[in-house]
């Protein structure tokens, strides 16, 4: 798995990269970025945390904002590599936040949800000076990033520990990893050391804790969730078994299978501008949280 997620992050720098040389001088003009924002301090053994901005330059009226929390086995992965997806969403009327968070084993997932809430609150009191909606606020992820987005939307202890009410309008996840973590934990029996104990624990009771699929209520964020059919099987069941829970509680939620998808190509996908997931999720986004 290790292996596999430095090659991934090696296909997702170069594949970046190329697009960025493909893109017009004109369209960049039409972007606002600002990058490397410090929205967390340094603090205990934990090093800063900063985001980029890409934003229209025009706004007449405020945009709607979407934070995407980048994946990589919580261990992995940098805000940097997502950069021309917020072109893209920029272009398309959106402004897009991209986040760094500790990474395992320097953090645990806690740190790395409690990093996520700090973004979202300091999006929440800042990003109306760069065009965006405070009222309007979507919070993204992929695969490891989807787990941290999913679990700080639902859990509203992470909000609360800031003295702030869930400020989100909705949620969007990408083939998420780790919405069911108890039981993969539980199943895969892995020995002390493994780099998913070192993020997680030894302890059944904070897998728990770390699990969306437990904090799941009926006055949570609205959703949109994308899943790959040709993902890893964790991930595949892990989403079944949160989308059959969710019957519970958001029986409306938008569940769209991507047949041909592996877990990769589930987020490289928006490296193509005419990618259709984007009017979809737009679409989406026009009709919740308002």
């Amino acid at each position: 798995m290790k292996a596999e997620t430095r090659i991934t992050l090696l296909i997702l720098t170069i594949i970046s990269a190329a697009f960025l040389l493909t893109i017009s001088g004109c369209s960049f003009k039409r972007i606002s970025r600002h990058k490397d924002i410090t929205y967390q301090p340094a603090e205990k053994g934990i090093s800063e945390q900063k985001l980029n901005i890409f934003a229209p330059k025009k706004h007449v009226t405020p945009h709607d904002v979407i934070i995407f929390v980048h994946g990589g086995n919580w261990n992995s992965g940098k805000k940097s590599q997502y950069n021309i997806i917020g072109n893209h969403w920029a272009k398309k009327g959106v402004v897009y936040v991209t986040i760094d968070y500790p990474l395992s084993p320097a953090a645990k997932y806690d740190e790395m949800a409690r990093s996520t809430a700090n973004a979202v609150k300091w999006v929440k009191d800042n990003i109306a000076q760069y065009g965006g909606n405070p009222e309007r606020i979507f919070l993204s992820g992929h695969s490891a990033g989807g787990h941290l987005a999913a679990l700080v939307s639902i859990d509203n202890q992470y909000f609360q520990d800031l003295k702030i009410e869930n400020p989100l309008a909705g949620t969007i996840l990408i083939d998420a990893a780790g919405l069911d973590m108890y039981g993969y934990l539980t199943d895969e029996k892995f020995q002390p050391g493994n780099t998913y104990l070192n993020t997680f624990t030894n302890n059944p009771d904070t897998w728990k804790k770390a699990t969306p699929l437990y904090h799941l209520h009926k006055s949570m964020p609205p959703m949109i969730i994308y899943r790959g059919g040709k993902s890893y099987p964790s991930i595949i069941s892990s989403n079944e078994k949160f989308k059959k829970a969710l019957a519970d509680f958001a029986p409306e939620t938008p569940y769209h299978i991507q047949e041909k998808k592996k877990h990769v190509p589930m987020i490289t996908q928006f490296f193509n501008p005419f990618n259709q997931r984007y009017g979809e999720i737009l679409s989406w986004m026009r009709q919740v949280g308002r």
